[in-house]
């Protein structure tokens, strides 16, 4: 059957539906370090997947993340390369959020920890996924869900999990957020993050200042340093730093978290040298500094490309039209992009204000990224 009129186009879905289905989602705090909201979340969603009648798998977590949960389609062509949708719900927001930024509706707008990146977007994918079984639509191929409890954080525990199941995979679809034009991602920078630490000496900050050497000194001259390096081809970002305990006591240690980001992979593999050769600029503090979790560069290819054009025939016949674009930010998709299997980013929910407090996504959005997933669900073969 012709992609272009599928019966899949057509589906009703009702976007008042959608959001009362989103909203507890939404309202299940989960982020990333709380292993136990997490799991809560997960047990919502994978009740939900096992409602759809997915065979529904429970994954422990570990390096103390929560657990994720893999949810697989029973379907006619039986253990066959498939499509995975990835995605993941853990969010940014600390639990407590929703006090400060509950659940609203302002015109086309709603607003909520999470709702943007990703639990939207990944509500969606379930929601396509809802109404083909209820019209009686069949995927193209065997549809495996998998949701991961640790992106926001470079995806430490699952990266193994997420590459050996795209291994299994033909496409891999990932429902992140939207462009801001309403476009997909088909390709991700690359980035990598660093922990650095500096130890000094201490001393009484009042009686004998002058005996001891401050660790947070030392780290205030590496951030500058650090930052400086920016240039268009890779820039580095220093985005947590702790130090100190006792005001009256020069700090014996800071901890500083930095990442950095790069379009090509040899300019990310330059600047990790760079962190790596930093030194210390006095001889009294120690600095010391490790390599943390990696994202490796994914650049379109041909596969990628005819996946876009093949999403962007199913948008156009929706009534809309999507363009493509590389982009920053890391998810997932850098993974099993950077493995060579077909993955398309990017086709969750329009929105804007990731990872604050004015997250939100676009009420009119919903409706036409659900019929483009439920398409691509239909279609891909």
């Amino acid at each position: 059957m012709d992609a272009l009129r599928h019966p899949a186009l057509d589906l009703h879905f009702d976007t008042e539906a959608i959001l009362a289905g989103l909203r507890p989602w939404v309202e299940c705090e989960s982020p990333t370090f709380d292993a136990a909201a997490v799991n809560r979340m997960m047990d919502l969603a994978g009740r939900e997947l096992a409602l759809l009648g997915a065979r529904v798998e429970r994954i422990p977590g570990r390096m103390g993340f929560g657990d994720c949960v893999r949810a697989r389609f029973p379907h006619a062509a039986g253990d066959v390369p498939g499509i995975l949708v990835l995605a993941h719900l853990d969010t940014v927001h600390p639990v407590g959020t929703l006090e400060r930024m509950p659940w609203r509706r302002e015109g086309g707008l709603v607003r909520g920890p999470g709702i943007f990146d990703m639990k939207g977007g990944t509500y969606l994918a379930v929601e396509a996924l809802r109404r083909m079984a209820q019209a009686g639509v069949p995927t193209s191929l065997p549809v495996t869900v998998l949701l991961t409890s640790d992106e926001e954080v470079g995806s430490p525990s699952t990266r193994d999990l997420i590459e050996a199941e795209a291994s299994r995979a033909r496409f891999v679809l990932v429902p992140e957020p939207a462009r801001p034009d309403g476009g997909v991602v088909s390709g991700r920078y690359a980035i990598a993050r660093f922990n650095l630490r500096t130890t000094g000496r201490p001393s009484h900050a009042g009686w004998t200042l002058a005996e001891g050497r401050s660790a947070i000194r030392e780290m205030c001259r590496q951030v500058l340093a650090i930052e400086a390096m920016t240039t268009e081809s890779c820039t580095f970002s220093a985005g947590v730093i702790r130090g100190g305990q006792w005001v009256n006591c020069v700090a014996t240690h800071c901890d500083l978290e930095v990442l950095s980001m790069a379009k090509r992979q040899q300019d990310l593999d330059a600047g990790v040298e760079r962190m790596l050769a930093l030194q210390s600029s006095t001889p009294d503090v120690l600095l010391e500094v490790r390599r943390g979790v990696t994202r490796p560069v994914w650049e379109p290819d041909a596969k990628v490309m005819a996946l876009y054009e093949h999403a962007r025939g199913i948008a156009r016949a929706i009534g809309f039209d999507i363009s493509h674009q590389s982009s920053g930010g890391g998810s997932d998709g850098n993974f099993t992009g950077a493995m060579g299997v077909p993955t398309l980013d990017g086709l969750g929910v329009g929105g804007a204000g990731a990872h604050t407090l004015e997250e939100h996504i676009a009420v009119g959005s919903l409706v036409p990224r659900a019929r483009l997933l439920a398409g691509l669900f239909a279609t891909l073969a």
